[in-house]
């Protein structure tokens, strides 16, 4: 049996991958907030945002998070087209789970449904990924902790819905961010200690990209994403305000309209204080 090794970097893999998951969420949850505001195309445009931010944000702790994942015994390699597959579903489920909160007559309805497609969906994405890792040995899992993270991602999904359609102030949102970034940390790291990891030791090569080839520079692109993503949203104008510029805008215009008209035959009074000119 191979020693597994969760933080193989110390506290650096774990306290980054919480600050993805926290990005992640922040960005979507704010995403949604102006989706519930908007109509239309605005309202589908924010809605896409959300799902990509959630997706990723959840997609990059993951992988964040397995750059400090190490078996003894045997090197590690993922196999690229799964390793992709899973962040498509990612922010295919997200997208599924916000839509319905962003289009449904009956938010409670809308939101279980949400919620638990979305927490699906999470850890699908998660086994997925742990699908992806091709090592010397057989991997194998504890089923009452898979279920148990799996629990985990469908209370945390519908607790994050929950909170895009109830929790509006900023400093709320931060608050709701950094227990969902707690909540998908939890699931990830419940999955990963169901893992146990049969070792079997041989000089073949390993098929796939190692983590430093493939998994760091597509985490940290889309990282820098969820980073510029969200100053793009903090300094975005919300509908509010923009509502507020527009009337403010109308106030201050000189109204054009205002024809000074006087009918025909009619003389203005003559000021009594004026000094009439000889």
């Amino acid at each position: 049996m191979g020693h597994l090794d969760h933080a193989a970097f110390g506290w650096l893999t774990p306290v980054l991958s919480y600050a993805m998951a926290c990005t992640g969420a922040a960005l979507g949850l704010r995403c949604t907030v102006r989706a519930l505001e908007a109509t239309g195309r605005s309202r589908r445009n924010w809605l896409l945002t959300a799902a990509s931010a959630i997706g990723t944000g959840i997609w990059t702790m993951h992988f964040v998070a397995m750059l400090g994942f190490g078996v003894t015994g045997t090197d590690i390699r993922y196999d690229v087209p799964l390793t992709l597959l899973s962040l498509v579903i990612a922010m295919g489920v997200v997208g599924v789970g916000v839509f319905a909160v962003g289009h449904g007559r009956d938010r409670r309805r809308s939101l279980l449904i949400g919620g638990l497609t979305t927490g699906v969906g999470v850890a699908a994405m998660h086994y997925m990924g742990m699908a992806a890792l091709r090592l010397h040995g057989t991997v194998r899992y504890d089923p009452l902790l898979v279920a148990l993270s799996v629990a985990i991602a469908v209370v945390a999904a519908t607790a994050a819905l929950w909170a895009a359609l109830h929790i509006h102030a900023p400093a709320a949102v931060a608050l709701a961010s950094l227990v969902m970034g707690a909540a998908v940390s939890s699931m990830h790291y419940t999955g990963m200690f169901a893992v146990s990891v049969e070792v079997e030791p041989s000089a073949a090569t390993l098929p796939g990209a190692t983590v430093m080839q493939f998994v760091f520079p597509l985490a940290v692109g889309l990282g820098s994403y969820l980073f510029i993503t969200s100053a793009f949203v903090a300094l975005s104008p919300t509908a509010r305000e923009r509502a507020a510029y527009a009337s403010a805008e109308r106030l201050t215009e000189p109204d054009e309209r205002a024809v000074d008209v006087a009918p025909p035959g009619f003389r203005a009074a003559r000021d009594p204080l004026r000094t009439p000119t000889p």
